[in-house]
């Protein structure tokens, strides 16, 4: 798929989308670390029920779209379900997100909401979130095999 056959709304839809992600997050009090930290210390089951209504949104929007469209409206894309092999790159990502999460009260969405609703010191994880990506690509690099057969 080329940019061409994108529909010219695609970005203002990605942008208005991340606005109303980012407003949600806002409203819902998931960009304040202290509300997650109190939903992982079972304090709060706010979290659980903000998580739960995104998951019935996007499991009818996907289960809908999917039998009825042959392809996606704005990219033109064909539907399909991306398979991915559980292996141990899941398992140490998901550790490392995990204590991140609990450590700081905050995943990465909602970091940069909180970012937006004035807390700065937020800045600092998000810091931390480019560096760690940045480490596990260099690191994954190393692994990878460059030479190609001829």
């Amino acid at each position: 798929m080329s940019e061409r056959d994108r529909s010219p709304l695609f970005l203002p839809v990605i942008y208005v989308g991340g606005l109303i992600f980012g407003l949600g997050l806002a409203i819902s009090g998931m960009a304040r670390p202290e509300v997650v930290l109190d939903f992982l210390q079972f304090d709060d089951f706010g979290l659980l029920f903000v998580m739960g209504g995104a998951a019935v949104v996007t499991g009818i929007t996907f289960t809908v779209a999917t039998r009825y469209l042959d392809r996606a409206p704005l990219t033109a894309s064909e539907y399909t379900r991306r398979v991915k092999e559980f292996d141990r790159n899941v398992v140490i990502g998901g550790v490392i997100f995990g204590v991140g999460w609990g450590i700081s009260g905050i995943c990465p969405g909602a970091a940069y909401a909180s970012f937006g609703v004035g807390n700065y010191p937020i800045l600092w994880a998000i810091i931390g979130m480019f560096l760690g990506a940045y480490a596990q690509g260099y690191i994954r690099s190393l692994g990878t095999d460059d030479t190609t057969a001829s």
